[in-house]
């Protein structure tokens, strides 16, 4: 900078200023601005001269980037496991033999059925012939059959005076004695037209026992048809085909016993009648004359009628059970889709 701009800024600042008038107004509130600041330079760095740029490395190619993979993978490999967080586990496959044997595992696991299942498929084969048995039973005391057999061409007449008529009469009441909650006086008062008991007090006593093998019967079948409900309901929601082989094998073994059990009885109706009564009645308690009301209203031929009527009721319903739940090839293969795994079997069905 120059002496005389040096003595031209001194006279400047040392110079008075002038008062303000109306042609130069004072200006208000002014703010003293800071020179701006000023960029010193490093002289010592002027004669420095610049670094010239060295040559860049060329990129690696395809083939040695395949080799420098391969060569870490192998060096892993050859690399002894470490413990600790960090430890690496190698990657050990299973033997042919071993993949073999968890397959076969899991198809038998597959396969398995549950016990339950088992157990309700195997209780509704047993409890099937007594429910039907029963139910054959439950037929033959009612009124509708005492009608029909009383009206059949050919049933004997009372050699004592009983009518037809009579004999629905009276024979109603002893059925709906052992269908009603009536003590034994329901038949002790009953009287004929001469006004004498129409029941002797052992013939009374009979049919009280005869009751009580009734009702045990009656509630028996009733709970093992509630029990045979309840596994149809289980295999049906659990077990494809559970109900109709349980079914199956039920009806099998109801025409076996029935069909051993007509024979025994057709061969000798009068044994198997005795021995019948000698299993449920103590002896001596159900042999009477043939003048007692009982002989009567039900003389033998109404009890090989019944015998007749409940081994032929067993028989066409245990056989039409057979023909529907036979194991079709139709059923088979409906099985065998069923117990396919995975997602094209949930589709197929």
């Amino acid at each position: 900078m120059s002496e005389n701009s040096k003595n031209q800024d001194s006279a400047n600042s040392g110079a008075q200023v002038p008062a303000p008038s109306k042609k130069n107004p004072a200006p208000v509130d002014a703010v003293p601005v800071d020179p701006a600041p000023r960029i010193k330079i490093d002289e010592s760095a002027e004669g420095e001269p610049m670094r010239p740029a060295t040559k860049l490395r060329p990129l690696p190619s395809d083939e040695e980037i395949a080799a420098s993979l391969a060569k870490s993978v192998s060096e892993s490999n050859e690399r002894p496991a470490t413990s600790g967080k960090n430890a690496e586990v190698p990657l050990v496959l299973p033997s042919a033999e071993e993949v073999a044997r968890r397959q076969a595992s899991m198809d038998k696991a597959a396969n398995t059925k549950p016990v339950l299942t088992r157990v309700f498929q195997v209780l509704i084969a047993v409890f099937y012939p007594i429910v039907l048995l029963v139910l054959s039973i439950r037929l033959v005391t009612s009124s509708v059959f005492l009608w029909i057999e009383y009206h059949r061409p050919g049933f004997p007449a009372d050699t004592f005076g009983f009518t037809t008529d009579d004999r629905v009469t009276y024979g109603s009441y002893t059925v709906d004695y052992l269908l009603n909650f009536a003590s034994p006086r329901y038949l002790g008062d009953l009287v004929n037209t001469l006004g004498k008991p129409l029941f002797l007090d052992r013939e009374v006593g009979h049919m009280a026992d005869v009751k009580s093998v009734i009702v045990l019967a009656f509630l028996t079948g009733l709970v093992l048809a509630i029990v045979m409900v309840i596994g149809m309901v289980y295999l049906r929601q659990r077990s494809q085909g559970g109900i109709r082989r349980g079914l199956f094998a039920g009806s099998i073994a109801t025409l076996a016993l029935i069909i051993v059990l007509g024979v025994f009885a057709v061969t000798g109706w009068e044994e198997f009648f005795t021995e019948f009564h000698r299993i449920f009645f103590a002896a001596g308690t159900w042999t009477f004359y043939t003048d007692d009301t009982l002989i009567r209203l039900f003389p033998s031929e109404f009890w090989m009628d019944a015998g007749i009527f409940i081994g032929a009721f067993v028989l066409v319903v245990a056989s039409l059970t057979l023909a529907f739940t036979w194991p079709t090839k139709e059923r088979r293969q409906a099985v065998a889709k069923a117990k396919r795994p995975g997602r094209r079997a949930a589709a197929e069905q």
